[in-house]
């Protein structure tokens, strides 16, 4: 039997365990993931493109576990009502083959987001960081606040969006943590002065220049997050120019993230390598730090091996017949015999 793990289920793990110590669990997961990188057989995602969107497959594996997730992403799906990402994904045991999890994965995406989010701050912002601007409200703008401010200290929280209703949702929804000041901006660099972290979260597949190079300020943290496929971009380049920029696995990114815009062999860290102490973070104080994030698959990996361990913990979650249950494993076409007839004709 293969265990099923539905958005409801997921809404129910979140709902038993608190959303802050899930992201703080997940964070933690991640973090583990992250320092046994050199274990994980790894690979650009498959990509898929339209004109108006992108399809994407995700795999990735150890000795053990293989996990992969299916992901969309379809910025003018809002005007159908559909959501902009939707994804699920699976794990399996590499020994057998045997899938063990089949998962939703969009509200776990904006989770995992969140959580892969606060470890690049974690370990390349300013330690005394306290504010952020956020330019983008929309689907996962919740979950990037509530993880910063629960997790990493952010008590105050500047936001942004050309689309004053996500703004106003963001601050309805942010009103259940009255330590966290949300202040609205009508521009993008009103939005930004000042602040420690500056987080851009925008879904348009376009080449954007969201933050611009004299909105950038010394000592600034940037988690550059909407840029995820060739030609959807959100820094100017001379805002990379500028700082000293991390990425999630160098490959992808060339592809996919604000780094597109240089040339193939500029510099860049992954981000890996500091958390295993095998490359230096921030310098000083004053240096601009980059993470240039475009979602990795071991960050799917993570969620979905934390997902499987706490839904069999708390008991929600299904079992499935995913795969064949045969008392011959070779007699395959037993399957397509109607077995309640043969008992009545017994």
């Amino acid at each position: 039997m293969t265990r099923f793990i539905d958005i409801d289920s997921v809404g129910k793990l979140i709902e038993q365990v608190g959303i802050d110590l899930f992201l703080k669990q997940l964070e933690d997961e991640l973090i583990a993931n992250f320092k046994q990188w050199p274990d994980f057989e790894k690979s650009a995602r498959l990509a898929s493109h339209s004109e108006i969107g992108v399809i994407e497959l995700m795999p990735v594996s150890n000795d053990q576990l293989y996990g992969f997730k299916y992901v969309n992403g379809h910025p003018s799906n809002t005007a159908r009502g559909l959501s902009t990402v939707m994804a699920f994904g699976a794990l399996a045991e590499v020994e057998t083959g045997y899938p063990l999890l089949l998962s939703e994965l969009t509200l776990s995406t904006a989770l995992r987001t969140a959580a892969t989010s606060v470890m690049a701050a974690r370990a390349l912002a300013r330690a005394d960081s306290r504010s952020m601007a956020m330019i983008g409200c929309g689907a996962q703008s919740e979950f990037q606040a509530i993880a910063f401010h629960q997790l990493l200290g952010i008590d105050q929280l500047h936001i942004h969006d050309i689309d004053r209703q996500a703004m106003a949702k963001l601050q309805r929804n942010l009103a259940a943590y009255p330590q966290l000041k949300v202040s609205a901006f009508d521009s993008a660099a009103e939005t930004v002065r000042g602040v420690d972290i500056v987080s851009t979260i925008t879904a348009d597949k376009t080449w954007a220049t969201i933050l611009t190079d004299e909105m950038v300020e010394p000592g600034m943290h940037i988690n550059a997050i909407g840029g995820d496929c060739p030609g959807k971009t959100e820094l100017q380049a001379e805002v990379l120019h500028r700082g000293k920029i991390f990425v999630e696995y160098e490959p992808q990114t060339r592809i996919e993230g604000d780094i597109q815009q240089l040339a193939m062999d500029y510099p860049v860290t992954e981000l890996w390598q500091v958390l295993n102490g095998q490359a230096s973070g921030r310098d000083d104080d004053r240096q601009i730090t980059i993470f240039d994030s475009v979602g990795f698959a071991l960050e799917d990996f993570s969620v979905l091996n934390y997902l499987y361990r706490l839904s069999l913990e708390h008991g929600i979650g299904q079992e499935i017949d995913l795969t064949p249950q045969l008392d011959d494993p070779k007699d395959l076409f037993a399957l397509t015999r109607n077995k309640s007839h043969q008992h009545r004709a017994a």
